[in-house]
């Protein structure tokens, strides 16, 4: 298995406040689509209950503490090592919040798609953990500046674990 968090931050790691995204980058967007689609993605439940709906053509596995949670057409689970065993073990599984589960996953994944917002340091209350620079090499910069939509500038990049 390919464990890989996927996340856009701010310059000071946050990712969201009040379980709400902080921008609105349409390519951002859709490079999340492109990657995961097809995959297994592991949420927490504020994460998932954050979202419009089932994300198509993925298949959600939700962590949560709260007994008998329901979510139909999701695998639900305890906690990240049961998240991780739900998953098919020969493919890419992504990660893809929040704060708490990006923290206890980072030292378990493979590779970090993050997506880095320029220009902002928002109050937040979910933040992205450090990466390591001892423990992770960046292996790709794609930069995007401001557009008629995008407000804001930022670069995705892609870390592999040494």
């Amino acid at each position: 298995m390919t464990l890989t968090l996927i996340a856009a931050v701010a310059e000071n790691s946050a990712l969201g406040k009040d379980n709400k995204m902080l921008w609105h980058l349409p390519d951002d967007f859709k490079r999340f689509k492109k990657l995961t689609s097809g995959h297994y993605i592991i949420m927490g439940r504020k994460t998932f209950e954050s979202l419009p709906g089932m994300l198509p053509n993925r298949t959600h596995v939700i962590i949560t503490r709260q007994e008998n949670y329901k979510a139909e057409g999701c695998i639900i689970v305890n906690s990240l090592d049961e998240a991780i065993v739900a998953c098919p073990q020969a493919e890419e599984v992504f990660i893809i919040g929040g704060g708490e589960i990006y923290k206890q996953a980072i030292d378990r994944a493979d590779k970090i798609e993050l997506t880095r917002v320029h220009g902002i340091t928002p109050d937040a209350d979910a933040f992205f953990p450090e990466i390591d620079l001892s423990k992770w090499k960046l292996t790709e910069r794609v930069h995007h500046p401001k557009d008629e939509k995008h407000k804001l500038e930022f670069t995705f990049e892609t870390w592999i674990n040494k």
